[in-house]
C-alpha cells in the first residue's frame, strides 16, 4: 500500500458518504492525476471504491465528472490498511538509533 493510496483512502474516508470527483481527489490529497486514476482504477477493481459519471445534460458547459464514494467494503479495509500503514510508520521510526551528532545509524 503506498502512502499515495494511503492519502486517497484517508480523504475518502474523511466523509464516507460523500461523492468525490477526481480534480477534487487531486485538490485535496496533492495527488497529481497521473496518479490518483490507476489508484482509484485499482481501488475500485477491488471493491473498496465505486464510481457514476454525471448526466451530461444537467451540466452544461463543462465535461460530466465521474464521481467516486468509498463502499462499505472499503470502510473496513481502508481503515484496516490505514492503521497498518500507521503501525510500520511507527515501527521505522522506532527502529532508529542515534547516531553520531545525533544522526541515524
Amino acid at each position: 500500500m503506498t502512502p499515495q493510496t494511503i492519502s486517497v483512502l484517508r480523504e475518502l474516508l474523511n466523509d464516507p458518504l460523500a461523492e468525490h470527483y477526481g480534480l477534487g481527489l487531486c485538490k485535496a490529497t496533492g495527488i497529481a492525476g497521473g496518479t490518483l486514476y490507476p489508484i482509484l482504477i485499482r481501488l475500485e477493481e477491488y471493491g473498496w471504491v465505486e464510481s457514476r459519471w454525471d448526466d451530461p445534460a444537467a451540466h452544461q458547459g463543462r465535461p460530466p465528472r465521474r464521481h467516486y464514494r468509498i463502499t462499505e467494503d472499503g470502510l473496513e479495509s481502508g481503515r484496516e490498511a490505514i492503521a497498518r500503514a500507521g503501525e510500520k510508520r511507527r515501527r521505522a521510526a522506532g527502529s532508529r538509533r542515534p547516531g553520531i551528532a545525533g544522526g541515524t545509524a
